[in-house]
């Protein structure tokens, strides 16, 4: 079974070298690290720690021997594995300080991993945030499912990020069996509800006395979801007899839904469907708006 691979800095952050810098961003993104780890020690496999050293990356970074960097990056991983050790008994981990370009290097180790678990700078305000060029060039890539945990989240008051539901967007008429089978997972492994949403919209539809038979057609159309929404998930709750399901079916745009959702999740699962195209970042443009808007980590799942 492959390891977990979450990465205690972002891509970038790894070429800063400077004391003051460093110190500043150990207590930035603990979140990243310890779903790293929790999701090791719920699979029961070892978490492997990856600090990736670009002299490309940064200009501040073509100063700096690769050795000194080594120094550096090891170092930091030394810290970040005694620091996890201590909070999760019986936690194995593996480090390794790799040079290279950061989204070659990480869709490596991902397509070796079980999981893959990547940060974000945290740029878009507490409305929403940037997924970085480091990130979204990996999730497009990357063959295996990956999370993406927000730099700067915090719960609201009185609530936990460790409670709350697994929220799955799902398109009736084209499912993925590795989306559906990955939140299913999840979901049984937290021992939570399974929140299951589909969004749609009307088509444009043209003609005498439109408004008398509008009604008409959205509830001929919200039932037809419906029907499919069951139809795609019954196999599933039968193999998954001990998860909740809750079924969710509206009117509404999807990115913009399921980010709303995020609010009261512990975890997001969207798809990305695997393309030949040689250029661009190619994730389709629910998850896009997802990862640059959920408030709760966001797990990609790749699939044809």
């Amino acid at each position: 079974m492959g390891d977990v691979g979450p990465f205690p800095y972002s891509s970038r952050s790894q070429h800063v070298p400077q004391c003051h810098r460093r110190h500043r961003r150990i207590p930035r993104e603990p979140r990243r690290r310890e779903l790293g780890a929790e999701e090791a020690l719920r699979r029961g496999i070892p978490l492997r720690l990856l600090h990736v050293w670009s002299r490309d990356e940064e200009r501040r970074a073509r100063w700096v021997d690769p050795a000194t960097a080594r120094g550096w990056g090891e170092r930091t991983l030394r810290i970040t594995e005694r620091r996890l050790r201590r909070r999760h008994s019986g936690l194995s981990v593996v480090t390794a300080w790799v040079p290279g370009d950061p989204a070659d290097v990480l869709c490596v180790a991902g397509d070796e991993s079980e999981l893959l678990v990547l940060g974000s700078r945290g740029l878009g305000g507490p409305a929403g945030y940037l997924a970085g060029s480091v990130s979204l060039a990996v999730l497009a890539r990357l063959k295996r499912p990956a999370i993406l945990v927000r730099a700067h989240s915090a719960p609201a008051p009185g609530q936990s990020r460790s409670a709350g539901d697994v929220v799955l967007g799902l398109d009736v008429y084209s499912p993925s069996d590795e989306m559906i089978e990955f939140a299913f997972t999840a979901a049984e492994r937290f021992g939570c509800r399974l929140h299951v949403l589909h969004s749609w919209q009307m088509p444009a539809v043209y003609g005498p006395d439109m408004a008398g038979v509008l009604p008409t057609l959205l509830a001929e159309v919200g039932q037809e979801r419906q029907q499919a929404l069951g139809d795609a998930l019954a196999p599933w709750t039968e193999k998954y007899p001990a998860v909740p399901v809750v079924r969710r079916c509206n009117q509404g745009r999807a990115a913009q839904d399921l980010a709303e959702a995020s609010r009261d999740a512990r975890l997001v699962v969207v798809g990305r469907r695997n393309r030949r195209a040689r250029i661009g970042t190619h994730i389709g443009a629910v998850t896009h708006g997802v990862l640059h808007h959920s408030v709760a980590p966001v797990a990609v799942v790749s699939h044809d």
